[in-house]
């Protein structure tokens, strides 16, 4: 069962297409923190607004695990047409948790020179590199599956994969479990594995992926965003958002929710999935300030 959020119990406030409301006081959550994640509909509780007498950011519970929150990238972009999109993953220091790519939809045909020469500069900054595979939310064949990631392990020596549209219902938890068993074992010491369904999966997903995507979407719909119940029983390590519209004006309001959510990792940028364009196709406008803001981010709720 998903957490209400007590401020969108009849829809948005005003000003995102619903009527003013009074703000009813949310009941407590026992959970250390989970009262603190409640609040992911652009709501902002009196204590925590800049001039508002306190503190702009939350604290993290106490308690609570030390995660720096990280950025996750998925650029999906060859670097023949975003060469300095490329160049900037490859500067030393950035706080990328991991960097999802894809060279012709999936590993392509025969090994792409230009491709794997860039991903070699990245990976010397230390930074995970993820083969995007596409599972269909489910449908892609298993042995087609398994067939991409070889070419990826083989050609370009991946660390890991980001299993894009991955299945969510609980029917198809064992053979996703099943998949992601044989992707590890194509991965020198088990590698790294992202599952992205950019929605909340059944929670028995969480047993065998080391990380969810559970939200990839528009700027407009993550500010009225929820979290269901279980994810307080979970390591933000576990959850990644990605955002995308969303303008330079609201990037300290989308870091809030994703830490208020509990999420780990975290992926914002300008650019639109209008009509039909690939949001994910080249880093963000304010790329060095979202970097920036990334590395002040105290660690995100539990």
């Amino acid at each position: 069962m998903p957490r209400l959020n007590p401020f969108l119990r009849s829809g948005p406030p005003a000003g995102a297409g619903g009527s003013p409301r009074a703000d009813p006081s949310p009941r407590a959550d026992p959970r250390p923190g989970a009262d603190a994640r409640r609040r992911t509909d652009g709501h902002t509780p009196a204590d925590l607004r800049p001039g508002a007498g306190g503190p702009t950011r939350a604290d993290p519970p106490a308690g609570a695990e030390a995660v720096r929150t990280g950025l996750g990238v998925p650029l999906f972009a060859h670097p023949l047409v975003a060469p300095a999109e490329w160049a900037e993953l490859a500067r030393p220091g950035v706080p990328v948790d991991w960097v999802a790519f894809d060279v012709a939809s999936g590993p392509g045909s025969r090994v792409d020179a230009l491709c794997a020469e860039t991903l070699t500069r990245v990976r010397e900054n230390r930074v995970p590199l993820l083969g995007r595979l596409d599972a269909a939310h489910g449908a892609r064949p298993y042995a087609d599956l398994v067939a991409d990631a070889s070419r990826y392990v083989d050609w370009y020596a991946v660390d890991g994969f980001y299993v894009d549209r991955a299945p969510t219902l609980r029917a198809e938890a064992a053979q996703c479990r099943r998949t992601t068993g044989t992707l590890r074992a194509l991965l020198p010491s088990g590698g790294r594995i992202v599952l992205a369904p950019g929605t909340h999966p059944y929670p028995g997903y969480a047993e065998f992926a080391d990380q969810l995507v559970v939200f990839a979407g528009p700027w407009t719909r993550y500010r009225w965003s929820e979290v269901p119940e279980w994810t307080a029983e979970h390591s933000p390590r576990l959850f990644a958002h990605l955002v995308h519209g969303l303008p330079a004006t609201h990037l300290d309001a989308a870091l809030r929710v994703a830490r208020w959510q509990g999420a780990g990792t975290v992926y914002v940028t300008d650019r639109t999935g209008r009509d039909g364009v690939e949001p994910w196709a080249g880093l963000t406008g304010y790329w060095a300030e979202a970097v920036r803001r990334v590395r002040e981010e105290p660690p995100p709720s539990m």
